[in-house]
C-alpha cells in the first residue's frame, strides 16, 4: 500500500445527525458578541437576467460585530485586542455557515466555515498560545463534525447538472434573413395557437439561428418533449393558462429537469430558489422539487397565470417570468408603454429578458411547421411511465434499482427531485418505479430491515460465487452472509438473489470503492490538480469531481477539496472516521494537533477472518521511520514497503502500519 501524503484540514462531518444546531457547541461558546446572520437573500424574480444581481440566492452576509469597552476597564493590550477581534471574525464566520446550513444551502455553508477556519490558521498568533483561540479552534472543529457535510458532499453530485440551453441561445442575438422573414409571415397565418403569434426580425433572427447553428438545441428539446408534454399539456389546461407555454419549457430547459442556468434557475420552468418556495416548491438537503417536472410544472402554469393578471398581456407575463414583474414594471412605468414590443424599442428591459420572448416565439412556430424546417423526421422520446409507491423511511436508490432489476440512473430519471442517491430519512416521500414493478418492489424491500435501507445491497449469484467470495468482495464477513439470508450451509444457486448485509456507514459508490461516510478537507496548494489530488489520496479522480461539482483537472480559485477516504479491505468505517479525527493536518494545523499529543488509532477490519492489524500514524516533529518502527514493533523495511517506499518523513504525514494481531 502506497503511503498518502495528506496535507489536509481534518474536519469531518457526521452523516447522522440533524440539521438543528448541536447544544454542546451552543453552550460553549467564548462569549462572543451575540450575532445573527442574515437569511439567504430572496429574490422577486423566476429568472433574472444575467445583467443584474438579483435573483440568485447570495450567501449569507457577514455582519460587522463593534467591541465596546467600558471607560471604567482598564486598557487592553494589543495581543488581547487582536486575539479579541480574530474570535469575534470567526464566530460570524461560523454562525453565518450554521444558518447557510438551516436554510439548505450545504455549498454557502462550507464555505463560510472554510473561512472561518481559515482566518484561525492563517493567522499570526499562535493558537496554542491563548485559550480562547484554542477553545474556539476545538468548538467550532466539532460543531462542524456534528453536521451532515460528509454525506451531502460524497453524493451532491448523484444526479448530474445540465447547462440550461436558454443561456447559450439568449447569448446571440441573430440577425433576420429577409426570405425567412417573409416566408415565416406567411406560415402564422395558417398556424394554430393559443399564444398570441407575431414576426418581427428577432423572432425571423431566431428560427435562422435553431434552423442552422442552433439547430442540435433545437432538435435534442423537441425530442426530449416527448417524456413530458401528455403529463404538461392537461395540467396547463386545468390551470387556465395557454398549452403552447410549453414552449417555454422548452425553451429553457429543453426538457430536462436537472438543467441548470449560469444565474442558478433550475429544472424544467427554471425556477430561482426564492421564486420556487413563493408556490410551494420545497427545496432542502434531500430534494429540490425545482427538479420535480410534475410539481414545477404546476407551480410555473400557477406563475404565469399571475404574471398575466398583473400585466393583461401574455408577452410582458413571459418577460416578467423572465426578468420578475419588478423589472417589467419599472420598464412600463418608465416608458409609459405596456406593450412588450415598444419595450424592446426603447431598450429598457434586460437584454436577456429582450431576446427571451423572441426566443420563445420561434420555438412556438417551427414546432408547430417541422416539416418546413426539415424537423418532422425527428423522433420523440417515449413519454415517462411510473408506479408510484409512498414509502415513509430512506432508502438507498442503488437498493431500490437492484430491488426492481433496473439500474440506477433509471430510477434516478424517474425521480429527479432527489439530490442524493437516496430518499428523504425523514417525513414521507412518492418513489416513482418503472412500471409494473410496485409489488416486486415491495416484496423485495420487505426482506431488508427498515433501518438498514441505507447500507444493505442485493447481489445476483453468479456461477463460482461462493459466501467467502462475496465476503471478501463486499468486505464483510461470512457470518453476517448467512444470518442475513438464513442459509444452512456455504453453497449458492446461480441466478438467486441474496442479501449483503454492508456495515453502516460504508458505501459502494459507482466506481466500485467503498469510501468513509466521514468528510476529509484538503486544503489545495499550488501546482495541485485534480489527478495529483486523486493520486495521493488514492481515490479516483472521478469521483473527486463529483464530490466537488468540478468538470476539469484545474484547481484554480478552490482552496478546499472535500473528499472520503477509500476504505482498504484492512480497514473499516470507524477506522477512516477515527484516522480523520486523529489529526489529518495541514502543516499549520499539525501545530495545534501536536499540542494535543495526537496518538495512533488502531484500524481493525470488520471480517473476523482477517488477520492484519492496520494502524494510522501521525508524523511529529522530530520522528524518524526507525523511531516510528520501534515503536510499533516492526521494521523500517516493513514501514517502507506498506507506504510506497518512502524516505523523508514530515509532520503532519500519516503512515499506515500493518501489524499481526
Amino acid at each position: 500500500m502506497r503511503i498518502v501524503l495528506l496535507s489536509v484540514l481534518a474536519i469531518v462531518g457526521s452523516s447522522c445527525q440533524t440539521a438543528q444546531k448541536p447544544a454542546s457547541f451552543l453552550s460553549s461558546r467564548i462569549a462572543p458578541p451575540a450575532l445573527t446572520s442574515p437569511p439567504v437573500s430572496a429574490t422577486s424574480s423566476t429568472k433574472p437576467a444575467q445583467s443584474s444581481s438579483a435573483g440568485t440566492d447570495e450567501p449569507p452576509q457577514q455582519q460587522t460585530g463593534v467591541s465596546v469597552q467600558s471607560e471604567a476597564k482598564p486598557p487592553v493590550t494589543p495581543a488581547a485586542d487582536a486575539v479579541g477581534d480574530l474570535v469575534s471574525n470567526v464566530e460570524k464566520e461560523y454562525q453565518a455557515g450554521l444558518d447557510a446550513y438551516n436554510a439548505g444551502n450545504t455549498d454557502v455553508a462550507k464555505q463560510h466555515f472554510d473561512s472561518a477556519l481559515n482566518a484561525l490558521l492563517d493567522s499570526n498568533l499562535d493558537i496554542r498560545s491563548d485559550d480562547r483561540l484554542e477553545k474556539e479552534f476545538s468548538r467550532i472543529v466539532e460543531g462542524i463534525d456534528g453536521l451532515d457535510l460528509g454525506s451531502q458532499a460524497a453524493d451532491s453530485e448523484a444526479q448530474k447538472s445540465e447547462p440550461a440551453p436558454i443561456d447559450e441561445t439568449n447569448g446571440i442575438t441573430p440577425s433576420a434573413d429577409p426570405n425567412v422573414k417573409a416566408k415565416v409571415q406567411a406560415e402564422i397565418k395558417s398556424t394554430h395557437s393559443d399564444l398570441p403569434l407575431m414576426m418581427t426580425d428577432q423572432v425571423a433572427g431566431y428560427i435562422s439561428y435553431f434552423s442552422n447553428r442552433g439547430r442540435g438545441t433545437f432538435e435534442r428539446a423537441f425530442a426530449r418533449s416527448g417524456r413530458y408534454r401528455a403529463m404538461m399539456l392537461p395540467i396547463l389546461k386545468q390551470e387556465g393558462v395557454p398549452q403552447d407555454l410549453v414552449y417555454l419549457a422548452q425553451a429553457e430547459s429543453g426538457f430536462h429537469p436537472l438543467a441548470v442556468s449560469r444565474a442558478g434557475a433550475r429544472g424544467i420552468w427554471q425556477f430561482m430558489g426564492s421564486r420556487a418556495r413563493g408556490y410551494g416548491l420545497q427545496r432542502n438537503l434531500w430534494i429540490d422539487d425545482r427538479q420535480d417536472p410534475v410539481k414545477s410544472t404546476r407551480a410555473a402554469a400557477r406563475h404565469l397565470k399571475d404574471l398575466y393578471a398583473e400585466f393583461g398581456d401574455w408577452y410582458l407575463a413571459m418577460a416578467a417570468y423572465n426578468s420578475g414583474p419588478g423589472t417589467v414594471q419599472a420598464a412600463v412605468k418608465r416608458t409609459g408603454y405596456a406593450d412588450f414590443w415598444e419595450l424592446y424599442r426603447r431598450n429598457v428591459l434586460p437584454k436577456e429578458t429582450r431576446n427571451y420572448v423572441p426566443i420563445i416565439l420561434a420555438v412556438t412556430i417551427m414546432t408547430k411547421n417541422l416539416s418546413q424546417y426539415g424537423f418532422d423526421d425527428v423522433s420523440l422520446d417515449e413519454p415517462l411511465t411510473f408506479d408510484t409507491v409512498t414509502i415513509d423511511y430512506p432508502v438507498d436508490l442503488r437498493l431500490v434499482a437492484e430491488c426492481v432489476d433496473a439500474t440506477t440512473t433509471e430510477v434516478q430519471d424517474l425521480n429527479p427531485s432527489l439530490l442524493r442517491y437516496s430518499t428523504p430519512k425523514e417525513g414521507k416521500f412518492e418513489l416513482h418505479l418503472p412500471a409494473g414493478t410496485k409489488d416486486h418492489y415491495q416484496t423485495e424491500i420487505a426482506s431488508i430491515p427498515v433501518d438498514m435501507r441505507l447500507w444493505w445491497r442485493f447481489h445476483r449469484v453468479q456461477p463460482g460465487d461462493t459466501v467467502a467470495s462475496l465476503s471478501r468482495t463486499y468486505r464483510v464477513t461470512t457470518k453476517s452472509i448467512i444470518s442475513a439470508n438464513q442459509l444452512d450451509g456455504a453453497d449458492l444457486e446461480a441466478g438467486s438473489r441474496i442479501i449483503i448485509p454492508l456495515a453502516v456507514g460504508r458505501h459502494s459508490l459507482n466506481d466500485g470503492t467503498t469510501y468513509a461516510r466521514r468528510i476529509t478537507r484538503y486544503k489545495v496548494h499550488k501546482g495541485d490538480t485534480v489527478e495529483t489530488v486523486a493520486e495521493n489520496f488514492e481515490v479516483s479522480a472521478q469521483m473527486v469531481r463529483r464530490w466537488n461539482g468540478l468538470h476539469g483537472n484545474a484547481l484554480t480559485g478552490r482552496r478546499v477539496l472535500y473528499l472520503h477516504l477509500p476504505i482498504t479491505p484492512s480497514e473499516s468505517v470507524s477506522a477512516t472516521s477515527t484516522a480523520s479525527r486523529a489529526g489529518i493536518r495541514t502543516h499549520k494545523t499539525a501545530q495545534v494537533a501536536n499540542a494535543n499529543a495526537t496518538k495512533a488509532e488502531s484500524d481493525t477490519q470488520a471480517d473476523a477472518e482477517n488477520q492484519t492489524k492496520v494502524l494510522r500514524h501521525t508524523v511529529k516533529s522530530g520522528e524518524t521511520l526507525y523511531s516510528i518502527a520501534t515503536a510499533y514493533k516492526t521494521t523500517v523495511a516493513a514501514l517502507k514497503r506498506t507506504n510506497g517506499d518512502i524516505a523523508v518523513l514530515r509532520p503532519g504525514m500519516i503512515l499506515v502500519i500493518q501489524t499481526a494481531r
